[in-house]
């Protein structure tokens, strides 16, 4: 377990490294969860494991199939669709709003989250890249200052996290992504909302596209 889980309780400390390895495809779409070999790998009882798992079904992470048991969620092309259709419109209201509120603070922070993408994306540690890219959007939810947008988005964050590897896992895609990071801060620091939302939404599109193909590629569509 993480060092800085270690004050957690443990059905929190398990969950919190289940959720994980599913978001980051560690445990993969459909793969069965077996509660005894879980337990025998993080070296705890079966009822943490347990709980875990009645958690994560909450979120639509894992489904409990009839006389087969628990499994990892397919990653679906309607379910794509859906999320990425809210996420749309999220990000760019997201955009036009910090086009209008954004401080002379968050424009910094801006510039910085697109400069720390592109640091990632040289590394090119999948993991790495999917935080920075999350902590980039989040500086444009917050200098869009508006709460609800912001508990919105949060609820839709882990099946966002899951797609968003999805896609970031395949590097022909990081060229693009730096671009467009850049394209959206510059729109945004201008004030200029139709080229923000604009490149909001096509920087959507464009992921959409590429992972309905890696779907279809992987069988799971």
């Amino acid at each position: 377990m993480q060092d800085e889980d270690q004050y957690l309780p443990l059905r929190e400390t398990v969950y919190k490294k289940l959720r994980r390895q599913i978001l980051t495809g560690v445990l993969k779409p459909g793969e069965r969860l077996m509660e005894i070999h879980l337990a025998n790998q993080l070296d705890v009882s079966r009822t943490p494991i347990r709980e875990a798992i009645r958690k994560l079904e909450l979120e639509g992470l894992v489904r409990i199939i009839p006389r087969s048991g628990a499994q990892v969620a397919q990653i679906s092309e309607k379910g794509l669709k859906d999320v990425l259709e809210v996420r749309r419109a999220l990000d760019v209201l997201s955009s036009e709003l910090a086009c209008e509120r954004i401080t002379a603070q968050d424009k910094g922070k801006l510039r910085k989250a697109c400069e720390n993408f592109e640091a990632a994306v040289k590394k090119g540690d999948a993991a790495e890249i999917a935080e920075a890219d999350v902590a980039f959007h989040d500086v444009i939810k917050n200098a869009a200052n508006n709460e609800c947008l912001l508990e919105v988005s949060g609820r839709l964050a882990d099946q966002l996290y899951r797609y968003r590897y999805e896609f970031i896992k395949d590097d022909r895609n990081y060229g693009q992504l730096v671009a467009e990071h850049k394209c959206l801060t510059d729109a945004i620091i201008r004030g200029d909302r139709i080229s923000a939302a604009k490149a909001a939404r096509e920087h959507i599109d464009r992921q959409e596209m590429a992972i309905i193909a890696q779907l279809r590629r992987d069988g799971q569509s």
